[in-house]
C-alpha cells in the first residue's frame, strides 16, 4: 500500500459518490491524513441492495481522522450542487479538490438503449462533470493547491470500445474531454487530470455486470484510492494527464499489486478503453487461466465431435433445467451463431419445466446473444469467460442485462456442480 505522507492534511475534498465504492475509498485515504472530506452522493437512506449511504461514509472518515460533510446530492442538478458547494464553503473555508467519481453505466446498443438510460448516463457522467466542475472552480482557483481528477479512462478511438455500447462510450469520454479541455484552459492555476483502473475494480456495479463470480477476477478500491492520492499530492503544475493506477503507482516504486488483488494469484479482467488490441487481452487471460463461469462436463466433451458442439452443450443444459430453474430465471434466450457451426437456438426458461433447442424461440426472447459458434463453444467449455468475451467484442448482447447475467450465473452453478 502507498503510505500516507500528511501532504493532503486541512485540505477540504469534495467527493461526488463517496457513498460507496471507489469514491469512499478516496475518501477514506484522504482523510487518514487530516483532511476534510464532502461526501456528496444520492444515497441518504439504506438501499435495499447496496451497501452504504453519505452518513455512514462520513462516520467511517470521521473514524480516521478527517472531518466530514454528508450532502444529499443528485449531480444532474445544478442546484443541490451549489447548495452543496456553498456548505462546503461556509464549513471549511473552501475547496482545494474536487473529485468526480459518480457514473452511471449501461451496457448496451444504439437500438436497445432507451433514452432514458441515454439521458441518465449524460446526465450524470458528461454534464454531471461538467456542472460540478463550472461551480467548484472559482473556490479551486483561491486555493494554493488545487486539483480537479475525473475518474475516466484516456480518450482511446478504437471502434471496440464504441460499437457494443456507444451511448456509454459517449458519455464516459466526456468525462475526459473535461480534462482534456479545462487542463489547458485552467493550465498554471488549476491541476486536472485523469485517473483510470487498468484492470476490473471490485465494486456494486461490477458485481451487477458480472455476478458475484467477477469479484476474485478484480482487484479492490484501495489500488484506485492509492493512485488518486499519489496525483493529489502533486503540485498544479502537473496537470492534463491521463493516468492508470498501476503505472502511477510502479512509478512510486510499489510493484506488489498481489496486495490489492481480492484473491492474490487469481487472473485479472482487464478494464474497458484500455488496449493494445482487445482481443490480444482476452487471449491472453484464456492463456492464463481466466476463471471459467460456463465449462462444459467432460461426458458432454467426449461426444461433441460425433453430435456436433453446439448440440452437445445444448444436451448439458437440458440435462440441468427443471422448474426451479424456471422459476428462478424467467427469461428466454437466443442464441445467434455465425462460422463454422452457424444456426440459431433457443433456451427458454421461462415456462414449465424449460426447454431448449435449435431455431427460434417460441415466443420473443428477452435476451439475444451473438457470436461466433466456436467462441460460443469455448464460453460452454470453460475456455472463454462470457465477460471477456463482451469486453473484447466478441459477445453481443440485445435486450435484458439482467437476464444475461442471470444466464451467466447459471452457468457457474453448473459448473459447481460438476454435471
Amino acid at each position: 500500500m502507498l503510505q500516507n505522507t500528511g501532504k493532503l492534511a486541512g485540505c477540504t475534498l469534495f467527493i461526488t459518490g463517496a457513498s460507496r465504492g471507489i469514491g469512499k475509498a478516496i475518501a477514506l485515504k484522504a482523510a487518514r491524513d487530516g483532511a476534510n472530506i464532502v461526501i456528496a452522493a444520492k444515497t441518504a437512506e439504506p438501499h435495499p441492495k447496496l451497501p452504504g449511504t453519505i452518513y455512514t461514509a462520513a462516520q467511517e472518515v470521521e473514524a480516521v481522522g478527517g472531518k466530514a460533510l454528508a450532502c444529499v446530492v443528485d449531480i444532474r442538478d445544478e442546484q443541490q450542487i451549489g447548495d452543496a458547494v456553498q456548505k462546503a464553503v461556509d464549513k471549511f473555508g473552501g475547496i482545494d479538490i474536487l473529485v468526480n467519481n459518480a457514473s452511471a453505466i449501461n451496457l448496451t446498443g444504439t437500438l436497445e438503449t432507451p433514452m432514458k438510460k441515454v439521458d441518465l448516463m449524460l446526465g450524470i457522467n458528461l454534464r454531471g462533470t461538467y456542472v460540478t466542475s463550472k461551480l467548484v472552480l472559482p473556490h479551486l482557483l483561491k486555493s494554493s493547491r488545487p486539483h480537479i481528477l475525473n475518474l475516466s479512462p484516456p480518450l482511446n478511438l478504437n471502434p471496440v470500445w464504441f460499437k457494443n455500447h456507444t451511448a456509454y462510450t459517449m458519455a464516459k469520454y466526456g468525462m475526459s474531454m473535461c480534462v482534456l479541455g479545462m487542463a489547458e484552459e485552467f493550465r498554471g492555476q488549476v491541476a486536472v487530470n485523469a485517473l483510470w483502473p487498468k484492470t476490473a475494480i471490485q465494486t456494486a456495479a461490477m458485481e451487477m455486470l458480472g455476478g458475484e463470480g467477477v469479484a476474485k477476477q478484480c482487484r479492490t478500491a484501495d489500488i484506485m484510492a492509492d493512485a488518486a492520492y499519489a496525483v493529489l499530492s502533486q503540485p498544479k503544475d502537473f496537470t492534463g494527464h491521463f493516468l492508470v493506477d498501476e503505472d502511477v503507482l510502479k512509478q512510486r516504486g510499489i510493484h506488489n499489486f498481489d496486495q490489492y488483488a481480492v484473491q492474490p494469484g487469481n487472473p485479472l479482467l482487464p478494464d474497458f478503453f484500455l488496449d493494445a488490441e482487445p482481443e490480444e487481452l482476452v487471449d491472453h487471460m484464456e492463456k492464463h487461466g481466466a476463471t471459467p463461469a460456463f465449462k462444459l462436463p467432460s461426458s458432454a466433451s467426449a461426444t461433441a465431435t460425433s453430435s456436433g458442439p453446439i448440440e452437445s452443450t445444448f444436451d448439458v443444459i437440458r440435462a440441468v433445467i427443471n422448474e426451479d430453474v424456471v422459476k428462478s430465471t424467467q427469461g428466454i434466450y437466443q442464441f445467434d451463431l455465425s462460422g463454422e457451426h452457424s444456426g440459431v437456438w433457443f433456451l427458454d426458461l421461462k415456462s414449465g419445466a424449460g426447454c431448449a433447442g435449435q431455431g427460434q424461440p417460441p415466443v420473443k426472447a428477452d435476451v439475444v446473444m451473438t457470436m461466433d459458434s466456436n467462441d460460443f463453444s469455448k464460453m460452454f467449455a470453460g475456455k472463454l469467460k462470457p465477460t471477456l468475451a463482451f469486453m473484447a467484442g466478441k459477445l453481443r448482447i440485445k435486450g435484458d442485462m439482467t437476464l444475461a447475467i442471470k444466464l451467466e450465473k447459471l452457468m457457474g452453478t453448473m459448473n459447481k456442480s460438476k454435471l
